[in-house]
């Protein structure tokens, strides 16, 4: 093995000679897990979104090794790109910025724009350094469905349609990428993540507007329904939670709840982190765990209403929302 300690040279070959051929791989990062591809070759763009079953009209992400790729891919830098690129790069931030001529219009969704990132994970960057070039990598899982934080979450969703899987270990972040617009006149977030709006307005050194508008680039993660799990999830007030739950068990129904507190006796279900940080790194999982139980329903207990927890608020947000005819791949 390599000083990765994850990876050894035959696998970072294999993955490379994977990814030249056209295929698709499961690739960690930070944040979550993803499929990764040649966002330069059509056949393998188009492979990711079959693998998914994402809709065609959804941008891509491309991950690059370093902010000097950048004019590869966007055919404007401007200042603000450069000063969030040396402050947050590697990291959990994704730019939207006006893309470049020889961008595929199945990366960028047909816009103008497209998103781009450097990952913060010695995986992913030895990969990334090894290829030369960037990788289009939306979450490894199925569309709409909860995102994979570790490699067995990923053969777990896929089999042997993807069947190189790098080891990259658990997701330190374990929630997407922080999403800037700076494609507009006004740096505005269009995803929350890990890196909030107060830490990109101090690098700018101007306010950052947040949620998207009409004018907005669509950009990944946006629906109303996504990273949801098969068990019907229901977002709990916590002063409500022990109603509900006997209000269940006097109904019969079968639920799990995901708490940030202790769990009365007889309740089955996973007891959160109280720092938002490592809520978010075992939260993916947490679903999953709970989704493969089999219950009848998903009681998730709110976190705090306070700023740094507004990328849960919109994750569990998604993750509760009935999927509609318009977010169906």
């Amino acid at each position: 093995m390599n000083e990765l300690n994850f990876l050894s040279e035959a696998e970072l070959a294999d993955a490379c000679a994977a990814l030249r051929r056209g295929e698709v791989i499961g690739l960690p990062t930070e944040t979550v897990y993803g499929l990764a591809g040649d966002a330069a070759n059509a056949d393998a763009v188009r492979r990711i979104f079959a693998t998914k079953g994402r809709p065609a009209d959804h941008p891509l992400i491309v991950h690059l090794a370093d902010a000097t790729q950048l004019p590869d891919w966007a055919s404007d830098v401007p200042e603000a790109a450069q000063r969030l690129a040396a402050a947050f790069w590697p990291g959990p931030l994704t730019m939207i910025l006006k893309r470049a001529p020889g961008v595929l219009d199945l990366v960028t969704g047909g816009q103008d724009t497209v998103g781009l990132r450097v990952p913060n994970h010695p995986v992913a960057l030895a990969l990334l350094n090894a290829f030369g070039g960037g990788l289009a990598a939306p979450s490894a899982n199925r569309f709409g469905h909860v995102s994979p934080t570790t490699a067995q979450h990923v053969r777990d969703e896929f089999g042997e349609a993807v069947p190189v899987v790098l080891d990259g270990g658990p997701c330190k972040v374990g929630i997407e990428s922080t999403i800037v617009d700076l494609s507009g006149d006004i740096p505005r977030i269009l995803r929350p993540g890990q890196i909030g709006a107060d830490a990109i307005a101090q690098v700018l050194g101007q306010p950052i507007a947040t949620g998207a508008q009409q004018a907005s680039p669509r950009v990944s993660g946006s629906l109303a329904s996504h990273y949801a799990p098969d068990t019907p999830a229901e977002r709990v007030p916590t002063e409500r939670l022990d109603t509900m739950i006997r209000q269940a068990h006097g109904s019969g129904e079968s639920v799990r709840v995901l708490a940030l507190r202790h769990l009365p006796n007889g309740v089955h279900g996973l007891v959160m982190p109280n720092d938002p940080e490592q809520y978010a790194r075992h939260f993916y999982a947490a679903l999953r765990s709970l989704d493969a139980e089999g219950a009848e329903r998903l009681l998730i207990e709110l976190p705090p209403d306070e700023p740094r927890w507004l990328a849960l608020h919109d994750r569990i947000s998604r993750a509760t929302v009935a999927p509609s005819d318009d977010d169906a791949p």
